[in-house]
């Protein structure tokens, strides 16, 4: 098997696949949330780190006004030619998402899979929380899902899962490399096994994270005034069950109200 050392996001159509199976489920939990917490009704919506648009484009299916921005000009450049092929025009656009901004403001906005935590320093993730606070309307909100780091209680270090799509397969593997508790970066092995009918490959990747624990998150959302935390769910995706946080809260997908 070929092996490459690259980083996943310069592979979309792999990337595309095994991030871009379940979302269905985050799709219905996320129109509930709108309902449930945007004050007014929700039809502009952003997805900053929005990589290949695998809620994006379904959120244009579904009638509402979506832009995503992504750090990756690979990632825009497929997430662009998905909408042009289904009739849309492309709204995906390269910028960092510590440093953006936008014409409109939106209702509501959505960042689901860990991406914040790429922003490896307090700056960089205050500085986030400021840009999208000038993206977002008054009473709109911004559903932020990632991993807090327990206090209490064993860590979900170790995932493996699989994704196929016709003819091809992408095996994933993530698995920790080493921890900071000091400067609270984690570095995190990522590899993606490719099957196709033409042959296989490996990309060795390595993910470099910010760890965060429920006392940290909410002491930096404190920040950036314009924001609260407004309520909070588990990666269960059930918008009629809210979670209690606590020492023990891993996987959360916080709802940050803009004031």
């Amino acid at each position: 098997m070929q092996t490459v050392a690259e980083s996943i996001y310069d592979h979309p159509t792999y990337y595309d696949l095994i991030f871009g199976s379940d979302w269905v489920t985050e799709f219905r939990f996320l129109e509930k949330v709108f309902q449930k917490h945007v004050r007014g009704k929700t039809r502009r919506l952003l997805e900053p780190a929005c990589g290949t648009g695998r809620l994006l484009y379904r959120m244009l299916k579904a009638n509402y006004h979506c832009e995503g921005l992504d750090l990756n000009d690979k990632a825009v450049d497929f997430c662009n030619k998905r909408l042009e092929r289904h009739g849309y025009k492309p709204t995906a656009f390269v910028a960092n998402m510590c440093d953006f901004t936008v014409k409109k403001p939106f209702d509501a906005a959505f960042n689901t899979i860990n991406s914040f935590r790429h922003l490896t320093t307090e700056a960089m993730a205050v500085a986030h929380l400021r840009a999208m606070a000038a993206a977002i309307r008054p009473g709109g909100i911004y559903a932020l899902g990632f991993h807090l780091t327990p206090l209490v209680g064993p860590t979900t270090d170790e995932e493996s899962w699989t994704a196929r799509r016709g003819h091809l397969q992408v095996n994933t593997h993530m698995w920790p490399r080493d921890k900071d508790p000091k400067t609270r970066i984690e570095r995190f092995n990522l590899r993606f096994d490719i099957y196709r009918p033409t042959g296989s490959m490996r990309i060795d990747d390595c993910l470099v994270l910010r760890s965060y624990t429920y006392k940290q998150f909410a002491a930096m959302v404190k920040k950036v005034p314009e924001w609260t935390i407004e309520n909070a769910y588990d990666f269960s995706y059930d918008a009629d069950e809210p979670i209690e946080i606590d020492e023990t809260t891993e996987d959360i997908v916080y709802i940050l109200k803009r004031q």
